[in-house]
């Protein structure tokens, strides 16, 4: 196994509350008692982390401090064992997963549920504890998540979030066979994925909806009807949801964009008995959603749900699907630097030229990015 060098590159929020990163050089982290040090090779890019780097989450409980290094779908190796990790199956040169939640107690009521997202003591990977964006991280080893073989580091990333939060919703949802299925934000990165489990994971009828730019994401990923939400307005969108389901609605509509007027209109899609989960986390100040009238989900039995994200099992389940190719992420792979690149030429004439290209944070700010986008940290 190759040297541990003494210190590492990563990508930090030097500007939070701005679309902003830049690399810097750290110390490489000694793991502690029952902690395991990880060569991270890959990390997904994720829309809270654009939340987190940009405040912009008004109930985060406070500001993301400069130096945050992001990120929280990592995955890499393991090349040093802290004290007592040796107990664990963890082992070295296994390659392990860094989820949003990087570790929990294990002892509080929601734990003792397998309530990991709402872990009254978690810690969360890129906000106010080290995430993905660098080459080196520490975790537990008891919460790491064991990558399967037949599933590529690229690949799995974006399951560490996006895979198991969508899993989890649709499981939380009671969504059953041959049911219709409602996905906004259907041509994201939550959503394409969503689509595929909804689709080929779990035998279900999808309906996705998104910009008419994701159209063939979306059938590609399985979905058997797209609504282009550019072409309709409030009352068309529901009109047309409602014919296609036969005029009752859907069993089950996963929101998985940032927009609270996804939300608005979800309730409207619902037929009776039909459940709303919330998934996408909107920014700014906090709205109600403004169709959850409590005499009409009484009279037709509705119900509104929500998913922080999967627990440790959920997030082993979803990665065996991804190794069974029943589900694969739509990506593109970039460094690091290219989060909020700004590339500086020198000519010839020793004056410099900024040069701006592909930068993913503000490709995702304006809605364009297709899928997800995969780090390559090496």
């Amino acid at each position: 196994m190759a040297s541990i060098p003494k210190q590492y590159k990563a990508c930090v929020y030097d500007q939070p509350g701005k679309i902003s990163t830049t690399i810097e050089m750290l110390e490489t982290p000694e793991p502690g008692p029952g902690e395991v040090l990880i060569n991270l090779t890959h990390s997904g890019v994720c829309h809270s982390d654009m939340g987190v780097m940009t405040n912009s989450w008004a109930n985060l409980p406070f500001p993301t401090q400069p130096g945050q290094v992001g990120g929280h779908e990592g995955v890499g190796k393991v090349v040093k064992l802290g004290p007592g990790a040796e107990l664990t199956t963890v082992k070295l040169g296994d390659r392990v997963g860094v989820k949003w939640i990087s570790s929990t107690c294990g002892s509080c009521p929601a734990c003792l549920e397998s309530a990991d997202g709402v872990c009254f003591n978690q810690k969360i990977s890129g906000y106010y504890t080290p995430g993905t964006f660098q080459q080196y991280v520490v975790g537990p080893a008891n919460y790491v998540t064991p990558i399967p073989d037949a599933l590529g580091s690229a690949d799995a990333a974006p399951m560490l979030c996006a895979g198991v939060t969508t899993y989890a919703a649709l499981r939380k949802s009671g969504a059953k066979s041959g049911q219709w299925v409602v996905i906004s934000g259907a041509g994201g990165g939550l959503g394409h994925i969503a689509v595929q489990l909804s689709s080929r994971g779990m035998s279900q009828r999808v309906i996705g909806i998104d910009h008419g730019s994701k159209e063939k994401l979306v059938y590609d990923s399985g979905a058997e009807l797209f609504i282009d939400l550019t072409k309709h307005d409030d009352q068309s969108i529901v009109e047309e949801v409602k014919s296609i389901t036969g005029g009752l609605g859907a069993s089950t509509v996963i929101v998985c964009t940032a927009n609270n007027k996804a939300y608005d209109q979800g309730m409207d899609f619902l037929r009776f008995g039909g459940t709303l989960v919330c998934v996408g986390m909107p920014e700014g100040k906090s709205q109600p959603i403004a169709k959850s009238y409590p005499s009409t989900m009484i009279l037709k039995l509705q119900t509104i749900t929500a998913v922080a994200v999967g627990n440790r099992r959920e997030a082993i389940e979803v990665l065996e699907f991804a190794a069974r190719g029943i589900i694969k992420t739509h990506y593109r792979v970039e460094k690091m630097e290219k989060l909020t690149e700004v590339i500086l030429f020198k000519l010839t004439n020793g004056e410099g030229v900024h040069a701006n290209d592909s930068q993913v944070f503000q490709e995702m700010e304006s809605g364009k990015l297709q899928g997800r986008v995969v780090l390559d940290l090496q």
